[in-house]
């Protein structure tokens, strides 16, 4: 099953979801949006690579700012940085062949979850299907560290990556925003003041107590 042109959600909204699905919701359901120290940086970042044009380096052409689609996924968006390698053509070959590489630009340092990673190989899903092209591997670069890490976009990544484009499309269609739960992470979330993840869900507890005792008298 396709998603139509009405359907497509963006792609960016994978990695919200998987940082909380609170703040998904928030975003792309409410239409809500806070920015703080680090939601500025990231997007000065992506700024900065989006208003490059496009460049070439011998057996390596580079795009930037690539707009992307998946009508299977439901996704729509744009790469931060789009490395085509030239291929080894084969002697039957007319013209070279150039093999994606796709690169996600993040101001902060590697996280210990997939957020990332699923971003960028849901760009390669994207690419995959537009160009009818196998893309094993793509990169992403975080500003803190200055450094480029590698991403191979193998069979368990790419199932998790087409799960959370799932879970995606059921809760936005769900219209519904979940409760907060507060985790450590809340204090750098930029919706923090907005959610209020302590207040509320100190609410729903009482409210579930209350509940609980209700239904044993």
């Amino acid at each position: 099953m396709n998603y139509t042109e009405d359907d497509l959600i963006p792609l960016s909204a994978l990695q919200h979801l998987l940082f909380c699905e609170r703040q998904c919701a928030l975003i792309h359901i409410e239409q809500v949006w806070n920015e703080n120290l680090f939601t500025a940086e990231g997007r000065i970042m992506h700024e900065r690579v989006d208003e490059a044009n496009r460049e070439s380096r011998g057996d390596v052409r580079i795009e930037f700012g690539m707009p992307l689609r998946s009508l299977r996924l439901g996704l729509v968006g744009k790469a931060d940085v789009v490395e085509f390698h030239r291929k080894v053509a084969s002697q039957d070959a007319r013209s070279p062949e150039w093999l994606p590489f796709p690169v996600e630009y993040k101001r902060g340092k590697p996280k210990k979850d997939n957020c990332d990673k699923v971003q960028v190989c849901a760009q390669a899903l994207c690419l995959e299907e537009m160009l009818d092209v196998e893309i094993p591997c793509g990169a992403l670069f975080y500003g803190k560290t200055r450094r480029r890490k590698d991403v191979n976009f193998d069979n368990a990544l790419r199932q998790e990556t087409e799960s959370a484009a799932m879970r995606l499309h059921r809760l936005i269609e769900s219209r519904q925003t979940p409760n907060p739960v507060y985790t450590p992470k809340c204090k750098n979330c930029s919706f923090f003041d907005v959610c209020l993840p302590k207040t509320i869900e100190k609410r729903h507890s009482v409210k579930q107590y209350l509940s609980r005792a209700l239904q044993e008298s």
